[in-house]
């Protein structure tokens, strides 16, 4: 069984794909029976295909050398964005190649665009590593967990802002300083913005989401929350309550709506999302027959996401002769829930003038809203001079994100508040 493959791009993962596909093809042959043949390589950047040996593979610059190769399988689009990788994708689909990308930010905006074009050529659009690297969490949800109705998703799909939060964690440094090292050792881009605001996340929540439901899902229906406003004080005092910080992509049905968001979020340092260190991802999945599962490792890197761009390519050759499965089933058209919607326990830190009173007014505030408290703790300051802000710091019973929103406006108004209070939603 052979399958015959192109690949555009040889930047980090199209060079880790050039690199498997060239120096393990023996041992891919040998353990799975398919011969995964790399035959066309189109890079505008010469330099990037110095380390290899191309004696038997064609390399090009311009893609419709590759396109129009009659030998072609199926193509690998691994050079990320959105154009010229949409069109790249398109063009392959529409000459009759199956296309297998880890582009999610691409899958996350265009996906139901990109699965029409599938289904009308009759041609699969795989795209595994697009979610998690070598995590197969995508065959995971298609295959394993599709006869069992999903009931949540909480993962930690952005290794770059679990590091920063797992180095803010264990070894007590501020954000800023870990950001710095971030970038300097590679775990973040310049500028990290993707990352740090939520956004990369929110564009794997949008494809778990498509995936679980069945329904195209808005990419800007999607409540999206970053860490930048994470600080030491939050992490140390959600340690000393039990819990670590951790940014989860949230996906669960509510009264028959979907819940779709990402944010830091308060977890019980005996969930197991809390152990998950550094630049490693996790996917936890609640649902009906199967119960509670957790799916771990390397979500980025070179190997790790080349070797989840190889399993798509086994199962294209083991199914060469099937029918092509679609990117996504839509048969469900339901409401994307709003935040304001929401259910929650949540942590308020409010950062307050030291005077009598003033937990008194914050309380009466978020009483008057229907808040609950169920913790409240004052933390003191290293100086007796009441000049210096204290925090406030309150746990609440479950309560209505909108009444709690409404209650911290309101407080924030106060002539006591010193800066606006930051709010963490808990795990539940």
């Amino acid at each position: 069984m052979k399958l015959k493959v192109g690949v555009i791009g040889a930047g980090t993962v199209g060079g880790g794909v050039i690199h498997l596909l060239l120096n393990h093809h023996g041992y891919i042959k040998n353990q799975t029976g398919v011969e995964l043949e790399l035959k066309h390589i189109v890079e505008i950047k010469s330099d990037l295909l110095k380390p290899y040996d191309l004696s038997n593979v064609t390399t090009s610059s311009d893609i419709e050398t590759l396109i129009n190769d009659p030998e072609i399988d199926v193509v690998c689009e691994l050079i990320g964005g959105i154009e010229p990788a949409k069109t790249f994708i398109i063009k392959a689909l529409q000459a009759g190649k199956h296309v297998v990308t880890a582009n999610k930010m691409l899958l996350a905006k265009y996906g139901d665009e990109l699965c029409k074009i599938a289904k009308e050529t009759k041609k699969e659009l795989r795209y595994e590593a697009s979610v998690a690297g070598v995590i197969p969490i995508i065959k995971t949800l298609k295959e394993v967990l599709s006869t069992t109705h999903i009931e949540s998703i909480c993962g930690i799909v952005n290794g770059t802002c679990n590091y920063i939060l797992s180095r803010m964690t264990y070894e007590g440094l501020d954000f800023d300083t870990v950001l710095k090292e971030a970038q300097a050792n590679g775990y973040a881009e310049t500028p990290p913005d993707l990352d740090i605001e939520g956004y990369d996340t929110a564009h794997k929540c949008q494809i778990l989401a498509s995936l679980c439901f069945g329904m195209p899902v808005p990419l800007d229906k999607i409540y999206v929350e970053g860490i930048t406003e994470i600080t030491h004080s939050d992490v140390s005092y959600a340690n000393e309550m039990g819990y670590v910080i951790k940014l989860l992509a949230i996906v669960r049905k509510v009264e028959g709506e979907i819940e779709a968001r990402v944010h830091p979020t308060l977890v019980p340092q005996n969930h197991l999302l809390a152990s998950v260190r550094n630049e490693f991802n996790a996917v936890y999945v609640e649902s009906e027959t199967a119960g509670p599962t957790l799916y771990y490792g390397k979500g980025a890197g070179r190997f790790p996401t080349a070797t989840a761009v190889l399993s798509d390519l086994l199962s294209l050759a083991y199914r060469k002769e099937s029918p092509p499965l679609p990117p996504f089933n839509h048969y469900h058209d339901l409401n994307i829930r709003d935040i304001g919607l929401l259910q929650n326990r949540y942590y308020l830190r409010f950062t307050t003038k030291d005077y009598p009173g003033v937990l008194g007014r914050i309380c009466t505030i978020l009483g008057k809203h229907q808040v609950s408290i169920s913790s409240c703790h004052q933390k003191e300051t290293l100086s007796y001079h009441q000049a210096l802000p204290v925090h406030v710091i309150i746990m609440t019973h479950e309560s209505l994100e909108s009444s709690v929103q409404s209650a911290l406006t309101e407080i924030d108004k106060l002539d006591c508040i010193v800066e606006p209070t930051h709010l963490i939603r808990v795990l539940q």
